[in-house]
């Protein structure tokens, strides 16, 4: 028999948004996790947010909808908000009844920055790894890292000499004297025959920006560096660090995140060539750590570098094994960049750029976990 296509009208729905949601689907899994780590951070949420005022968007909420938003690869605040007028996967996930009004997208906004000046974001990946279902998961024993430049959202015309930041420029912002093609409001520029340095320029709209080149032949642009720390068990990101970028950023990052971990006997950490320095290699073993670095000796007709890995180290299986498992870490920065929003932040200043990198790591370890740990909660 053929249906009919004519609308009910009904004016009331009795069916629940938990009802609605299918109990084997992945988010259930995640928002589970989630909402536990959210509990526990309920006393920081006290201390952030003053009791005096108007009420803003649950910081609940809030977290859960930008959780939601790396995602499913939303890049603008609009896109969210329009998802959450419509779909009722999205209200179900960040707590939202069938007739709540949404959040307008400047207000979303204005309230994300703000909690993104706080350390909300690395607390709640910190939550997410001592959640009962994620603990037994994680090594305490070995670990890789590594490091990738993160696009800034500054163009390189605002790369200017610190004399324009004092009020040296003219009018369209452009130093005094500089090349200046056309009169418009973003006027072209010229840069040939012009010496950059972060030492003599500074980008006006990004301040904590710096001009990088990441290798030889390779163009320089105005980045940020994003470093991650990997337990070699379930891949799961256990540390992240965001600086501004400079040669030895990898290296020192490296060094803080793995003083952070908890000293156990036998700990191991895995990383490229790029780590094969003489400095970073004594300071992982003075601080109980050995180094798993992939070997950068080389011989050429001007020069002869010599590794400062040795057959202490290299002669044992377990460094093959952190050689092949390191690798898996490119999977984090490559899932964050296209997912995650990573390849150029829509954030400026090092605090928020910082947090949307912790959170793109977050994300990465709760879409992990409905396989690691089973699709149901």
């Amino acid at each position: 028999m053929r249906g009919c296509d004519r609308r009910s009208g009904s004016l009331f729905s009795y069916v629940d948004l938990e009802q609605r949601v299918p109990s084997d689907h992945p988010l259930r899994v995640i928002r589970t996790v989630v909402d536990d780590a959210l509990q526990e951070l309920s006393p920081t949420f006290s201390e952030i947010y003053s009791k005096r005022g108007r009420p803003s968007i649950p910081p609940e909420r809030l977290l859960r909808a930008l959780l939601l938003q790396i995602l499913h690869g939303l890049r603008s605040e609009r896109q969210m908000m329009e998802r959450l007028e419509f779909d009722l996967l999205f209200r179900w996930f960040v707590g939202l009844g069938i007739d709540d009004p949404v959040w307008h997208s400047t207000v979303y906004a204005k309230n994300r920055d703000r909690l993104f000046e706080s350390d909300v974001a690395e607390r709640l990946l910190n939550a997410v790894l001592d959640h009962p279902k994620v603990k037994p998961l994680l090594s305490g024993e070995h670990f890789s890292l590594d490091g990738s430049l993160i696009d800034a959202w500054a163009s390189m015309k605002s790369f200017q000499p610190r004399e324009a930041h004092d009020g040296g420029g003219d009018d369209n912002g452009q130093a005094s004297g500089g090349p200046d093609l056309d009169q418009s409001r973003n006027p072209s520029r010229n840069f040939r025959g012009e010496r950059r340095s972060n030492q003599t320029h500074a980008s006006t709209t990004d301040m904590d920006a710096r001009l990088f080149r990441k290798g030889p032949g390779k163009e320089a642009r105005l980045a940020y560096m994003g470093h991650v720390l990997m337990e070699n068990r379930n891949g799961l990101v256990v540390g992240t660090r965001t600086t501004r970028a400079h040669g030895s950023a990898e290296r020192m990052a490296a060094l803080e995140m793995v003083a952070d971990l908890p000293t156990r006997p036998g700990q191991t950490l895995g990383a490229d060539k790029g780590f094969d320095t003489g400095d970073f290699v004594i300071e992982l073993r003075e601080m109980g750590v050995t180094p798993h670095v992939a070997q950068n000796s080389y011989v050429t007709d001007k020069a002869r570098r010599r590794s400062a890995i040795d057959r202490r180290t290299t002669r044992h299986p377990g460094y093959a094994v952190s050689q092949r498992v390191r690798k898996r870490i490119e999977e984090v920065f490559g899932w964050a960049k296209s997912a995650g929003g990573l390849h150029q932040v829509r954030h400026r200043g090092l605090n928020r750029v910082g947090a949307q990198v912790t959170l793109a790591a977050t994300a990465y370890n709760l879409v992990r976990l409905p396989k690691l740990i089973g699709g149901t909660a």
